[in-house]
């Protein structure tokens, strides 16, 4: 199958990030990156039933921590858990509709490109200058982050934005492209920093990851090599072969 027939394997709620849970150990990660503390307003959008606002508020004493999560059902969780706390409070709503001008640090993970760019313009213009947008997999638009533990990023307001994927790349990385190798070690380190996978499925997930990974910098013309490596082509076989999962129809062949 190809991967559009693939995905479409794979349930709903995984496709559109629903009930996704990160690890407690991920989310203390995120926020010690960020500096969050006891003079920060902070807001989890789309929060789910993530540990986000309870541990802000308990573990790292926030004056405010507050959950946007537009489905009730998915909060039940977090409001049993919160209900106690004086400085949290769970807003059941659209994260595009919700005003956010009195928050500081922000966990915003959302990969839908119209649901980005209007964030993207919310922070521009309602945020105070100095508000950390903590962000997964890469920073939201073309921002330019201020801080970077991959997978991870913190942005800051006022956003610089780079002029394209190539500056932005190596604004983050140090170079203007991305080859095998680095794909390799970006989805590897990936999976790490989530703690989610078992140990059993990560060498297939890691193939999987650095493929898409390669490429995309490949149809976005920012990967190193000037034509596809052996490595890519053994595990592209690889995963047609013992997996029937066809990556090849996603490479733009001109490059």
């Amino acid at each position: 199958m190809n991967i559009s027939e693939f995905i479409s394997t794979l349930p709903t709620s995984v496709l559109k990030g629903n009930n996704v849970r990160l690890p407690d150990n991920v989310i203390r990660r995120m926020f010690k990156l960020a500096r969050l503390g006891k003079n920060d307003i902070f807001y989890d959008l789309g929060c789910g039933d993530s540990n986000a606002v309870y541990i802000a508020s308990t573990e790292f004493k926030v004056k405010k921590a507050i959950g946007v999560e537009k489905r009730k059902k998915s909060v039940t969780k977090l409001l049993e858990k919160t209900h106690v706390l004086e400085n949290t409070k769970v807003i059941i709503d659209d994260i595009r509709r919700v005003d956010i001008s009195e928050g500081n640090v922000f966990l915003f993970w959302f990969h839908d490109e119209k649901v980005v760019k209007k964030m993207v313009e919310k922070f521009s213009t309602e945020l105070k200058d100095g508000s950390r947008i903590i962000s997964i997999w890469s920073p939201p638009d073309l921002v330019v982050p201020y801080k970077t533990d991959f997978p991870f990023f913190v942005s800051r307001t006022p956003f610089k934005f780079a002029k394209s994927i190539e500056e932005q790349i190596k604004a983050i990385y140090g170079q203007k492209c991305l080859d095998f190798t680095a794909a390799w070690l970006l989805g590897d380190k990936y999976l790490e920093s989530l703690e989610v996978v078992p140990a059993q499925y990560k060498r297939f997930l890691n193939i999987l990851y650095a493929m898409i990974i390669w490429i995309n910098a490949w149809n976005m013309k920012v990967s190193c090599e000037d034509e596809i490596p052996p490595p890519v082509e053994s595990y592209l076989g690889i995963l047609q072969t013992f997996f029937n999962i066809d990556l090849k129809s996603l490479i733009e062949y001109e490059n």
